[in-house]
Order: structure tokens, then sequence, then C-alpha cells
């Protein structure tokens, strides 16, 4: 298998130093789209099916690409047992802003969700827990008036069933679209995370790629246990406006996820492949002691 990756590898670059130098190459045929994928990190030309196989992580260099929620729930809860909720709210157009609407529904279509946030309760092997899991795919997962209101119904069913609390975050931060109200969601799901820590509650954030903006400056930083998938980047402003900003270089790997676990931002880093049984293994732990012992 490491041959034929490398061989199809070694077709890809060729074709594409051919179509740079603007020749032709009538001896390679051409890939039909969504066949092959090339990794972000690596640049290999990786069979589709080979990457699914593998928790869409790339065989070559071990690096993680995006998922959409629905596949990241299948990954982490038992089968059958998530039940979801507030499927029904959809976002609105507040400011009245051009081409809001068309990009919702695109948002819609790649994702097969009506909003960015998708939440419920499930059990991971028999543990019981309210979960939330943003889709990168759903307008970069930004958070709007919608996505801020399930995060905190989220939390709030989490406090009335006594449950703990588990959030995968994926957002490029505030959806712009909405303005002032979109900010506003800080806030909100922050005061929401601070009435769980008075119950006593666990709130177990999992910062996926990328976990940027507004939600990495509001809920997602306030997990009682703060996680990192692997290949993560982390952080508030893009890198390039931080440089311009403050007229500094940036260290070397700066808002990666080993980086933030470097530099306290993060408790652990966890792989996609351990992640179920991670969650599981600190569910168990922070079970309440009536529960545990009873």
């Amino acid at each position: 298998m490491n041959h034929f990756l490398d061989e199809r590898k070694r077709k890809m670059e060729a074709l594409q130093q051919a179509i740079r130098k603007k020749e032709t190459v009538h001896h390679i045929r051409e890939v039909p789209d969504g066949l092959f994928i090339k990794c972000d990190h690596c640049g290999a030309a990786l069979y589709e099916k080979i990457i699914e196989a593998n928790f869409s992580i790339c065989p070559q260099c071990d690096f993680h690409f995006r998922i959409h929620a629905k596949k990241r729930l299948d990954l982490t809860v038992d089968q059958g047992s998530f039940t979801a909720i507030d499927d029904h709210l959809v976002s609105q157009n507040p400011l009245g802003m051009p081409g809001y609407e068309d990009k919702i529904k695109v948002g819609q279509k790649l994702t097969g969700m009506k909003e960015a946030f998708l939440s419920g309760t499930a059990t991971i092997v028999g543990m019981p827990c309210a979960i939330g899991i943003l889709d990168s795919g759903f307008m970069m997962g930004s958070m709007g008036s919608v996505v801020g209101e399930k995060v905190t119904r989220l939390i709030e069913l989490a406090i009335k069933k006594r449950l703990p609390l588990i959030i995968f975050s994926a957002s490029g931060g505030a959806r712009m679209q909405e303005g002032i109200l979109s900010l506003m969601q800080m806030v909100k799901t922050s005061g929401a995370l601070y009435r769980l820590d008075r119950e006593g509650l666990l709130f177990i954030s999992v910062m996926t790629n990328p976990t940027t903006g507004g939600v990495a400056a509001s809920f997602a930083s306030l997990g009682d246990i703060n996680i990192a998938e692997k290949s993560s980047l982390i952080g508030f402003a893009g890198a390039r406006v931080i440089k311009q900003t403050i007229r500094q270089d940036l260290p070397e790997g700066f808002q990666t996820d080993e980086f933030q676990k470097a530099h306290g931002q993060v408790d652990l880093v966890i792989h996609r492949k351990a992640m179920r049984k991670t969650l599981h293994h600190l569910l168990v732990l922070h079970q309440p002691k009536e529960v545990r012992h009873g």
C-alpha cells in the first residue's frame, strides 16, 4: 500500500510540475474529483477511502483532517444513544446583511444541519453526558445568535439533568453578519457556564482545528479540562494579523496544539483515535461520589 501511495504521489507531483511549465503529459490520466485528497500538511495524494477508514487522518504524516459534526458524533458517542435538542432553530438576518441567507443555505447543504451547532444528550461507553459539536463546514462554525442560544440551552440542560458537559469547538469565531448580536453570545455562553460551575458540574472543552476568535475567547477556553485535538490551530486572531499589530516575529509553532499545551492554554493534546477513550476515562474519574460508590 505504501508503494501504491508513493507512486500516486510521484504522479501527482509530475502532473503539478507539468502544469506549472504549461506542458502536456499524455501518459498521466486525469484523476476523478473526490477520488484522491491532498494532505494540507505533507502534500501527499491520498486515496479518499483510506483516509475515511483512518478516522480522517493522514496515514503518511498523522495530520488530522477537519470532519463534520455528525461524523465526529459517530466517532465519539455510543451508537443510537444520541438525542438531539433544539434542531428546529434557524438563523434569521436581523441586520439585513446582503447574501447572508444564501450563505446559511450553503452551510445547510454542506452539513445537513440547520445551524453550525449540533447538540443533545448521549452516552460515551455507557457514561451519560450533554454534548455539543460545532461544524466548521457551516460558515466556518461561526457563532451567531442561534449558535449562542443552542450552546446556552445545552448548558442549561446539563444543569437541569445534572450531566457532565462536553463541547467540541471548530470555529472561526463570531459571525460578523450579525454584528453586535453575535458578540453578545460570548457573554451569554460564558454566563451560562458560570452557573454550571456553581452547580459543581464538569465541563470538558475540546478544541479542534480551528478554534479561534470569539469562540476561543469565550466558552471554548472555560473548560474544567481543556483538550486540544492533535493538529489543531488555537488562538484569537490570525498569526499574520498579530505579527502586523505587534510588529514582532512570532515564536515557532505559534498557536499550534503543542504550543498551547506548553504555555498552559490546554491541559491535554489528544489523538483523534484516543479521544473517545480519553473522554470516557475523564467522565468516570469525575463522577459524583454518590454515583461512583453507589
